[in-house]
């Protein structure tokens, strides 16, 4: 069975999305802008039942790359993915007061602007060929709801990823396309890693579960709004933070 496309399929949450729909039997493209990065999680993924796995490179902050990566897909699979997992993402964190506008806007063009074009995309591509079902997953951030100290451009862009995410859910519900957002919280990731062990063992005292959340934790979820168990859910968020900033 064809149908699951990940960005940012290169590392972290998007690796492990990719490995969780891979062990569903599905077939696989994986599309990061480091290709190898691609290639790395395509070999090591469970083979499919049907046709293979794909790595693809894709800016998700370029109209012209999106595109041409959905044209290579309909291409090879000769049909559009009917479940997109948009895990793109990057940051550069600064404080407010001394945050540069190249900084802000770089993080808007690929967390927020990604997610749109990626979206507007498959979407398009499923309504044109008349696929009676979909589902995207975007992923924001529990940042996007409650804020975060020198990430005032991450947080402004995944807070956008989630309204992005209502509001498709309302205007493609009647293509049969549902629209849902992950909002991961503090998760053990290549982003995480450059975080000082100091800061890390100070935020850790705020999740009620006590540790970070592995990428898998991440992927599960998704590979459950990518089901058929979740079919009459739309427009909706589901934090994965161990409970953090619960209430």
């Amino acid at each position: 069975m064809y149908g699951w496309g990940v960005n940012g399929g290169g590392s972290g949450i998007g690796r492990a999305v990719c490995q969780r729909l891979a062990s569903e039997g599905a077939a696989v493209v994986v599309a990061d802008l480091n290709r190898e990065a691609a290639l790395e999680t395509v070999d090591a993924l469970q083979a499919p039942r049907g046709q293979g796995h794909m790595a693809a490179h894709v800016d998700v902050s370029s109209k012209d790359s999106v595109n041409r990566l959905i044209t290579l897909i309909q291409t090879r699979y000769f049909q559009p993915p009917s479940v997109c997992v948009n895990a793109a993402g990057i940051t550069q964190d600064d404080f407010l007061l001394s945050l540069e506008e190249e900084q802000f806007d770089k993080v808007i063009q690929v967390n927020l602007k990604g997610t749109f074009l990626v979206t507007q995309a498959v979407a398009q591509a499923l309504v044109t060929c008349g696929a009676a079902k979909g589902s995207i997953i975007n992923v924001g951030s529990i940042v996007g709801k409650v804020g975060n100290i020198g990430q005032v451009n991450y947080s402004a862009s995944k807070a956008g990823v989630e309204g992005l995410t209502r509001t498709a859910a309302k205007e493609l519900s009647r293509f049969g396309i549902r629209c849902n957002c992950v909002l991961p919280g503090f998760i053990t990731t290549p982003m995480t890693d450059k975080v000082p062990d100091k800061v890390l063992s100070k935020l850790l005292t705020l999740v009620p579960l006590g540790r970070m959340g592995e990428p898998a934790e991440v992927a599960d979820v998704c590979a459950f709004l990518a089901s058929d168990d979740s079919r009459y859910i739309t427009g909706t968020s589901v934090e994965v933070t161990g409970g953090l900033f619960m209430g």
